[in-house]
């Protein structure tokens, strides 16, 4: 039997024994070991969605995961699992933007059940073999490490460049690492939690601020030049406002934070006059080979970011310390080999 953590509607979680599931063609049973829960598993746990987006039914949730296979050419194979299955037919496919195929199924979202379950069943060419060094938790850990890589992408950091990272929950706290390896020279990192603020100087911002800073603060970490880049991480109008106001006229501002509301909102006026650009983040591109490199070079740390563990059965006290926001990185182990 595979015993399932189902999403029924806002704050009701419920274990259930459903039948083991079977491979396909193409498909392997994983034992699933480790997965994270995401800030966008809180909107869903929290809120009953996001956006437009809200529960048709009840879910199993969870996209950061690891394992291992059983049975099949990969057996015993402790694997990363990528959450997004493109089609890799559809135009957009084919213009490689996986993340954006017409035709995407993702863990955790609309009918593809996810990893808060014992076993899954999952295409075997969307899992990576894990290095020996790296641990489960580290594997679940590539998925929020592909998002701040898929993001650096998208800000197109110069080398040398003053970076900003608005926000500083994990995918955050990966974006310094990230942003660091891609070549910035400094980066400023604000937060309104202090707990976050001291991982963020622990994983190498050079200027951390709450993220109530004003401008004139804002603007001192640069001498009043402005970054070259500014990440919004935090899913808020106040982050994105920081982000314009810190980022230098002609500067990118990348927009990867998920808001409670339909809608977000930016001083139009100072975006127009610095002619700034702007990237949303949706997810990640074919980067999980990079993320395991950095990882395996020691260029991103991943393992310090898990600060609480859970056992399945505890599910429910996991999402409330995870949507408290108490540590870093809560992590579910549905399997207690």
């Amino acid at each position: 039997m595979n015993l399932t953590a189902r999403l029924h509607a806002a704050g009701d979680v419920r274990l259930a024994e459903e039948p083991t599931p079977e491979p396909g063609p193409g498909e392997s049973l994983v034992e699933v070991t480790a997965v994270g829960l995401c800030g966008s598993d809180l909107h869903w746990y929290a809120e009953g969605g996001i956006g437009d987006a809200r529960i048709a039914h009840p879910i199993v949730g969870g996209h950061e995961m690891a394992g291992v296979v059983r049975g099949g050419a990969l057996d015993g194979v402790r694997v990363a699992i990528d959450p997004a299955i493109p089609c890799h037919r559809c135009d957009l496919c084919r213009a490689g933007h996986p993340n954006l195929c017409r035709d995407i199924v993702f863990a955790g979202h609309g009918l593809r059940d996810g990893g808060l379950q014992r076993w899954l069943v999952w295409p075997t060419d969307r899992l990576y073999p894990l290095p020996e060094a790296l641990t489960d938790a580290d594997g679940a850990m590539l998925e929020p490490l592909g998002v701040a890589v898929h993001a650096v992408d998208l800000g197109h950091v110069p080398l040398g460049a003053d970076v900003a990272v608005l926000g500083c929950g994990p995918i955050g706290l990966l974006l310094i690492q990230v942003a660091r390896a891609a070549g910035a020279a400094r980066v400023l990192a604000t937060d309104p939690l202090p707990h976050r603020r001291a991982a963020a100087r622990a994983y190498g911002a050079d200027t951390v601020l709450d993220a109530t800073a004003s401008a004139d603060e804002l603007a001192a970490f640069t001498g009043g030049r402005g970054a070259d880049v500014a990440f919004e991480i935090a899913g808020t109008d106040a982050a994105i406002e920081a982000a314009v106001t810190v980022v230098r006229p002609g500067g990118r501002v990348v927009l990867g934070g998920i808001p409670s509301t339909d809608t977000s909102s930016f001083p139009a006026a100072a975006a127009r006059r610095k002619g700034l650009t702007f990237a949303m983040v949706r997810r990640m591109k074919e980067v999980y080979p990079r993320a395991l490199a950095l990882v395996a070079a020691g260029r991103a740390d991943v393992r310090n970011l898990v600060s609480h563990r859970y056992p399945l059965t505890s599910v429910a006290e996991a999402f409330v310390v995870a949507n408290a926001r108490r540590g870093l990185k809560v992590v579910v182990e549905p399997s207690d080999r």
